[in-house]
């Protein structure tokens, strides 16, 4: 079922994993060591895990994927399946069960670290053994962004981080406008020789899309702002119907972590501090409703997840008058992220102005696409004609039809998981997540 996976993983990563499992596994105890026992178990809500868990189930999904999948190694912790397994052990139920201490937990991260290093140095690096260890370390690259933004949701302190500094944060102001995008023919999705793609993203097919124009850079907090003075929560006509029902289950009159300062001015919370807001930086933590009602008011739209992708990954012919059959793994192009062009892996510690980073832009001048704030698109996500569910099965099926389709990564996101294909996707009420949006003219 998963073959075609396995093929396109290749054998070229190989070297990279003993490097990537040691640093995936030391970037989830730096984002949780500082906290203490009672931090670590979070107060119970329907938007986070209790770190404790989720920590040990990032170790136990390695050891189960891959470990016990391709060696039949009995778990490191008898009781492990009862403990960890996502898919058996229902989210309110995470905080009642007998997790161990800390000291055993780490002691867990490290043994199974080690056991996967181990395999890494003895096994042959077949398709199915690189894929699945791959899998194991983006699935706790993924965690270690949710830990990131459960400190947010939680008020803790910013983590400190080994070689991170939010002094690299980049003052370059707005970039309004928008870049028109030819129409054309166009290859959506993974191609079977790429590398690593996860099962939402198989395969490549070609599909037909007529000209847009898309904003070069994603909304900024002063362009919301802009739209909550004007009165933009409280107008019913930009809202759909479903984001009105979540407006008044809600409540909301105002992006969440935003309030009133002392003089009147928005401030937001960032972290544990209430900082003023920095108008030209990207907005972040809004709910796709809120995006939504957002490019109403401006008499915009969002992006299909289509146009996105064009706009990141094609290249306009010589005369600009269609798209060229050439596509970019990256926007600018197939070399590999640098912080020259990505705002990413805890790099600046937050958002950064939108006109920051040039060197990033796409063929047709769009910046930040990926980095800084996932972007929520117009589309719900579905899977591509042929779809076969990967080896961790419960990864994109049960979530298609339910929920919305982001694409590009955030400033917490690591830059080895992201490629213009990858698609993201979480419920439209959430926006405790790391996202924002761009817009299209209509």
């Amino acid at each position: 079922m998963s073959e075609p996976l396995y093929t396109a993983c290749g054998t070229d990563s190989s070297e990279l994993l003993l490097d990537w499992v040691a640093d995936a596994r030391a970037r989830t105890i730096e984002l949780v060591d500082d906290l203490s026992d009672r931090q670590l178990r979070v107060e119970k809500l329907a938007i986070v895990n209790p770190l404790d868990w989720e920590i040990g189930h990032a170790a136990y999904f390695a050891e189960f994927f891959v470990l016990r999948a391709l060696q039949q190694r009995p778990p490191r912790l008898a009781e492990a399946d009862a403990l960890y397994d996502s898919i058996a052990i229902a989210h309110d139920v995470r905080w009642d069960l007998p997790l161990p201490e800390r000291d055993a937990l780490y002691t867990y991260l490290a043994e199974v670290r080690d056991d996967l290093l181990e395999f890494v140095l003895t096994s042959e690096p077949d398709g199915e053994a690189l894929y699945r260890s791959l899998l194991a370390v983006f699935h706790e690259d993924m965690h270690n962004e949710a830990f990131t933004y459960t400190r947010q949701t939680m008020g803790y302190s910013p983590p400190v981080l080994e070689g991170v500094s939010a002094e690299a944060a980049q003052t370059a102001g707005p970039l309004p406008g928008d870049a028109t995008v030819p129409g054309g023919r166009f290859r959506l999705g993974a191609e079977q020789d790429g590398g690593f793609v996860l099962d939402n993203e198989a395969w490549a097919h070609e599909v037909t899309v007529a000209p847009f124009r898309i904003a070069l850079a994603a909304v900024t907090q002063a362009e919301f702002a802009e739209f909550v003075e004007d009165g933009g929560y409280a107008d019913s006509d930009h809202w759909s119907e479903e984001g009105r029902a979540w407006r008044e289950s809600t409540g909301a009159t105002a992006p969440l972590y935003w309030r009133r300062g002392d003089g009147g001015a928005w401030e937001r919370r960032d972290f544990d501090r209430w900082v003023a807001l920095e108008p030209d930086r990207a907005m972040i933590h809004v709910c796709w409703y809120e995006a939504e009602a957002f490019a109403r008011h401006r008499g915009r739209r969002l992006p299909t997840e289509l146009e996105w992708e064009v706009a990141a990954a094609a290249e306009p012919t010589a005369d600009g008058r269609s798209l060229a059959a050439s596509k970019r793994r990256y926007p600018w192009g197939d070399e590999p992220p640098t912080p020259e062009r990505v705002n990413m892996d805890w790099s600046a510690m937050g958002t950064v102005d939108v006109a920051a980073l040039p060197a990033g832009a796409s063929a047709f001048g769009c910046r930040q696409m990926l980095g800084t704030v996932w972007e929520w698109t117009a589309d719900t996500f579905n899977p591509y004609p042929g779809f076969e569910p990967g080896p961790y099965q419960e990864y994109s099926e049960p979530l298609f039809g339910s929920t919305k389709v982001l694409r590009g990564g955030a400033w917490p996101t690591r830059s080895r998981l992201i490629r213009n294909t990858w698609r993201n996707y979480y419920e439209p009420h959430r926006r405790d997540v790391w996202a924002g949006f761009r817009t299209c003219a209509l």
